[in-house]
């Protein structure tokens, strides 16, 4: 059997194993989806959104891409939390990163990447924003576990620019965003522990679109 043809055989073994548990699974899983959280993480194989979390199908909505990046820019992006926003009703945001991220690494050198160029000086555009506390590490590796972590929190902070998180916040009161990290090296989830409201008052002195506390 090969490595493809294996994936197939593995899925008949999930589907019986999940009608072993509730015979009525996919009956449910088939109404449609109401999950509480959208994770916005890396797309390295390593890192599996639902796994680490112990989720269930429909639990969470997830969009990955290299380095867990936001850009206001990306339709592709823009369009998911719009609709895990607007259309899904989430209650949280998570923006996920690793450390031993290849993208951060990549971001790190001097070097050409070609189509790549254009999306990492999203992440050197980080280094950029924070070069003179990355600069006084001098160890290779805790740079590039610091610029992981700055990376997550400069895309929560980009999440938290968007109109559709500002106007449904101030409405609802939800979604409130979180900055996350993997270690790949423990298996831990870090929360960094992101202050919600108060980077949004930060950020609406400049990008105000609607008024605190408005309903």
């Amino acid at each position: 059997m090969t490595q493809y043809e294996r994936i197939f055989e593995n899925n008949k073994k999930w589907v019986a194993e999940k009608k072993a548990t509730d015979k009525d699974f996919f009956d449910k899983l088939s109404h449609g989806q109401d999950p509480d959280f959208l994770y916005i993480g890396c797309s390295d194989s390593r890192v599996t959104a639902e796994e680490i979390m112990g989720a269930q199908p429909g639990d969470v909505f997830v969009y990955r891409n290299i380095g867990n990046i936001i850009s206001n820019t990306d339709f592709s992006s823009m369009s998911v939390i719009d609709y895990a926003v607007a259309h899904l009703h989430v209650k949280h945001i998570v923006v996920c990163g690793h450390y031993d991220c290849g993208g951060v690494k990549a971001a790190m050198q001097s070097q050409d990447y070609g189509i790549l160029n254009p999306w990492l000086r999203n992440i050197r555009d980080v280094y950029r924003l924070h070069k003179e506390e990355l600069n006084e590490i001098y160890d290779e590796d805790e740079r590039s576990h610091r610029l992981v972590e700055l990376n997550v929190e400069e895309q929560c902070i980009n999440v938290i620019k968007t109109a559709v998180v500002q106007k449904t916040y101030l409405q609802h009161g939800y979604p409130t965003v979180h900055g996350w990290i993997f270690d790949v090296h423990s298996g831990h989830l870090i929360d960094l522990k992101i202050n919600f409201e108060e980077t949004l008052r930060d950020i609406m002195e400049i990008y105000h679109l609607g008024t605190w506390g408005s309903e």
